[in-house]
């Protein structure tokens, strides 16, 4: 209440605004306070219903997105993947190529004990891995698709080099990497290399090819990580490729053999094409 000199007067309502005589009344002024209340729940009504409305359209729409994306449709290739690699087949072998950045060097002593660097082996493809000569899991498997990979090779199989480096620790020796080679078959590839050396040294080779080893006793097995470069006669890396595996339910490693007759082609692919 403004109190004056004469009379009590009602305040007016602030509106936050002065008020516009010429504005005319405010919509609904003129209807009785009931039918004024019916508006108000009708339009509130009317937004709670646009709302639902919009809650389930984006629903739909999330539905569709999670069934398209359980029923992919065609696979994206990787850039950069030579023409005769299928999109599907470098997705199986996860295949990616990498900058042309020359590949890390070493020195190390082979199944034969010949001391050899990878510089000296310049002038020839280099297919590199890194394998455990006792291991029963996928290296094995790796080594059925070098051979096999050697053969499809052909004309180009002179120019090209199948090399692992040992990731175990506890069996080093020149023995140990002739003893797997012959028992896998890979002295059967003329340009095979299973280098060994001081555990310095191959912990330097780990590391510079991104190689994670856990070798927590000699009686533990050897977890590793399982990549296979491809080197040009240049020295430089090419294409980088992630070797895979299965278990039956009994744990013993395998791989169907489509998968690894896949395999076999893509790596003599790639090594033909760096060889020409």
């Amino acid at each position: 209440m403004r109190i004056t000199g004469e009379k009590a007067q009602p305040e007016p309502a602030d509106t936050g605004a002065a008020a516009d005589p010429a504005a005319g009344p405010p919509p609904g002024a003129g209807l009785p306070a009931r039918r004024r209340r019916r508006r108000r729940v009708w339009i509130t009504l009317a937004v709670v219903a646009a709302l639902l409305v919009g809650v389930n359209a984006y629903a739909a729409y999330e539905l569709t997105s999670i069934k398209n994306n359980a029923n992919p449709g065609p696979l994206l290739r990787p850039t950069g993947i030579p023409g005769n690699i299928s999109t599907s087949l470098a997705n199986l072998m996860s295949l990616s190529p990498v900058p042309g950045a020359r590949a890390p060097g070493f020195t190390l002593t082979d199944q034969r004990g010949h001391t050899m660097s990878l510089a000296s082996l310049r002038g020839k493809v280099v297919v590199l891995e890194f394998m455990d000569p006792h291991c029963t899991d996928i290296c094995p498997i790796v080594s059925q698709e070098f051979v096999d990979a050697y053969h499809e090779l052909g004309a180009h199989s002179g120019k090209v080099v199948f090399a692992a480096i040992n990731v175990n620790q506890y069996h080093a020796s020149v023995r140990d990497m002739a003893a797997y080679s012959t028992q896998h078959q890979m002295s059967t590839i003329p340009g095979w290399h299973f280098f060994t050396g001081p555990l310095p040294a191959l912990k330097t080779a780990w590391r510079d090819y991104n190689i994670q080893v856990e070798a927590p006793n000699p009686n533990a097995d050897i977890v590793h990580t399982s990549a296979v470069y491809f080197i040009d006669a240049r020295g430089a890396e090419r294409y980088l490729a992630t070797p895979m595996v299965e278990h039956k339910a009994n744990g013993t490693a395998y791989l169907p053999p489509a998968q690894i007759a896949a395999w076999a082609g893509g790596i003599a692919r790639l090594a033909g094409d760096l060889a020409r």
